[in-house]
């Protein structure tokens, strides 16, 4: 009954693969069907500039476990919430999160200090893939993405590289997320940045489901129909 509401075949093998490879119980397996994983994470066009800052043996990996959206349903949401109340949040339910974020992920630190030039500077989440080798931080943002915020993590993880990272590790990989990722402005954000990083959208249980928002008409289209009308 569960796998009937995949769409595919391709589909339906990745998500026995997957439950192989992650031990997923029934309920696992369901909540993952529900979230629409599958779209998030394979068929969506993600947003970064791995393709061009990874070296090949980690590239393929980041790519096929970065998500767009990322799903934050677990967390209590109320309209009045700073970036470092829903960064709580998600600290609160380390687990959920660890799970959404996927395969090998183990917590580091929220608000990771990094001591630069004699000033302080913090990380909001950083993270340590095991099976990417590799430091994974997070920059959590509770408005549209910005240019300058791919500035900044590039920063960050030029400092994780050279203070944090053992030579043995792979290069840091950066992860901004956003209410709204606007690709236009991201990708020109991300072109001539020298690190790696991607920029998703997240949502949150006050949010649309995918498959209803995806329907609905976008906005512009919306304005344009009425500046028709007038």
């Amino acid at each position: 009954m569960l796998m009937s509401k995949v769409s595919s075949k391709e589909e339906y093998v990745w998500h026995l693969e997957k439950t192989l490879e992650h031990g997923w119980s029934v309920d696992d397996l369901t909540s993952q069907v529900k979230s629409q994983l599958y779209e998030r994470q394979v068929v969506a066009n993600k947003i970064s500039n791995f393709e061009n800052r990874l070296p090949i043996e980690q590239k393929d990996i980041v790519i096929s476990t970065m998500k767009d959206p990322y799903m934050f349903d677990f967390i209590n949401y109320t309209e009045d919430m700073l970036e470092t109340d829903i960064e709580n949040e998600l600290v609160r339910n380390v687990t959920s999160l660890l799970m959404e974020l996927g395969t090998g992920f183990a917590f580091m630190g929220q608000q990771y200090h990094l001591e630069i030039g004699g000033k302080d500077f913090y990380i909001d989440l950083l993270f340590y893939n095991t099976k990417l080798r590799c430091y994974v931080a997070i920059d959590l943002k509770t408005g549209d993405f910005k240019p300058e915020q791919a500035g900044k993590m590039n920063f960050y993880l030029s400092a994780l590289d050279d203070l944090v990272k053992s030579p043995d590790d792979n290069p840091s990989v950066g992860l901004i997320l956003c209410r709204d990722e606007n690709r236009t402005i991201a990708e020109y954000a991300l072109r001539d940045m020298s690190k790696p990083i991607g920029v998703s959208e997240y949502h949150l249980c006050t949010d649309l489901p995918l498959d209803l928002k995806n329907a609905l008409p976008d906005p512009e289209e919306i304005r344009s129909r009425i500046e028709m009308k007038k």
